[in-house]
């Protein structure tokens, strides 16, 4: 027996939303979009009928709660007109009430449940329409006075719809007391908009498919955004549903010393943590393995949230890293990420974009603590850069992550974000007094993906470039940031020379 055919879509107008949903919306079907004021619900609806109109669809637009010229307004902050969307407006019908002929603005609660409904009705069977908004069921609610009455309007209303191949979204602005959970279980489907304030910076946005008959969805909460040109949704990243097929060589950052220490490079499809504190040299390592990537012939990615792109340019210049030639030759894409601008999904989406379609081998994130100030939640934080980095080893990437910790000198390294669980490579870097001078070391505390130097050695910059010296068999204690000399060194056979 062969499997049913999938229901076609009646695509949305916004890809990320599109993605949630599997395709779109079901036809001829009958949704709720719920949200307090100010959550999107009208740009949501506006998107959808202009998606309507470019595929040759007939709307209809059912306004209780604003003026058209209200409407067009809204449009018009986003660059659209109406053109081609009918707009019933069900505002000002008070003018025709008997004792009120200067009347011209009255609440909706003053006009008769039937009378309206029938007009809508009316404006339906004149249209024909394929798509169709109702805005908002707030004022039938008033209208209804009665829970009882008003289920029984909106059932009216989902029977009447049944074979007229009209797909309908009915906005609703949540002024019941509680989630009108009738409401919801009436409707095919139910997008709910959330928008929550933070203590600085932009509201956070999200959306959730509570229900969706028929069909398979996108659980959880999306991040989306309202821009000029209306919202823009990122799907939550889920990385078992992306990947390809790579070979897993080896990464080599062109420092002989330094790719020695990591056994020969990084391998690809894998995740290195640099730790350390500000100043020791990890994001000038980690930029170092992308411009000798770009050297080679790969993309790579570099997302920066503390460091501007031409103090960034700047720096690797004066150090002898040719990032600003690879930058200008397309090969190095650096993007600097302000966290109290970009929101979670849209930093996931941005990572995607530059694999999936910029085709980056390497990706470099500086830094965790800029990324966690960008997630209001650290469980959330660690839940998503485990799905982002799944995400990018699936797809062969070579991802370096930099961490600073607070200490300088203490033996004792304190995270922000406690990542080196999900790191398949652990650099840690330390500052040393010795002999009167403030020095730099080098140690791999772990690599999964095969055998690695043992040996801390100290590590310096100049305008050549990195450097690293042998291993540092003449003091103890390096890690602990005040080493002791050691007047006859032992050389151990497993450290490598």
């Amino acid at each position: 027996m062969s499997a049913p055919e999938p229901p076609s879509r009646s695509r949305t107008g916004i890809e990320g939303l599109d993605d949630v949903l599997s395709g779109g919306f079901i036809p001829g079907r009958l949704y709720l979009v719920d949200g307090n004021p100010g959550a999107g619900k009208t740009t949501l609806a506006l998107q959808f009928l202009r998606e309507g109109l470019r595929v040759g669809e007939r709307c209809l637009y059912v306004t209780l709660s604003e003026t058209a010229d209200e409407l067009a307004a809204s449009a018009a902050s986003h660059g659209w007109a109406l053109l081609g969307i009918e707009v019933l407006e069900l505002t000002s019908e008070g003018q025709d009430l008997p004792g009120e002929e200067g009347l011209t603005m009255y609440h909706p609660s003053e006009v008769e449940l039937t009378e309206t409904t029938r007009k809508v009705l009316d404006g339906v069977d004149r249209l024909q329409p394929q798509r169709m908004v109702f805005d908002s069921l707030s004022e039938l609610r008033l209208l209804a006075q009665s829970s009882l009455r008003y289920r029984r309007q909106i059932l009216a209303l989902k029977q009447f719809f049944v074979g007229r191949h009209c797909t309908v979204l009915l906005l609703d602005d949540r002024t019941a007391e509680g989630p009108d959970m009738q409401l919801q279980s009436i409707a095919h489907g139910v997008i709910s908009l959330e928008h929550k304030a933070p203590n600085y910076g932009p509201a956070l946005r999200q959306l959730q498919v509570v229900k969706f008959r028929g069909s398979d969805f996108r659980s959880g909460l999306q991040d989306f955004r309202i821009l000029r040109g209306g919202l823009e949704v990122f799907p939550r990243l889920t990385a078992a549903e992306h990947g390809t097929a790579f070979v897993r060589d080896c990464v080599a950052s062109g420092v002989e010393k330094l790719d020695r220490l990591f056994g020969g490079g990084i391998d690809r499809g894998t995740a290195t943590l640099l730790v350390g504190a500000p100043g020791t040299g990890k994001s000038t390592v980690a930029l170092q393995f992308a411009a000798a990537a770009a050297g080679r012939g790969d993309h790579a990615a570099v997302f920066t949230f503390e460091e501007s792109r031409e103090l960034l340019l700047d720096r690797c210049a004066g150090l002898g890293i040719p990032v600003r030639a690879s930058s200008e030759a397309g090969m190095i894409n650096i993007r600097r990420i302000d966290p109290t601008e970009v929101i979670p999904g849209e930093f996931s989406q941005m990572v995607r974009r530059a694999v999936e379609v910029d085709g980056a081998r390497v990706v470099v994130i500086d830094s965790l603590n800029g990324y966690m100030n960008a997630m209001p939640e650290e469980r959330a934080l660690i839940v998503q850069l485990h799905e982002l980095l799944s995400f990018l080893n699936n797809h062969g990437v070579a991802t370096f992550l930099v961490a600073a910790h607070s200490s300088l000198l203490s033996p004792t390294m304190r995270n922000a974000v406690d990542a080196s669980y999900l790191a398949d490579t652990v650099v840690a870097f330390r500052m040393f007094e010795h002999q009167g001078e403030v020095k730099k070391a080098i140690s791999v505390l772990k690599k999964r993906s095969g055998a690695h130097g043992e040996s801390v050695r100290q590590i310096w910059f100049d305008g050549q470039g990195v450097h690293l010296s042998d291993p540092l068999l003449h003091l103890r204690g390096v890690l602990t940031g005040v080493p002791t000399d050691i007047e006859q060194p032992l050389t151990p056979a497993h450290v490598a020379s």
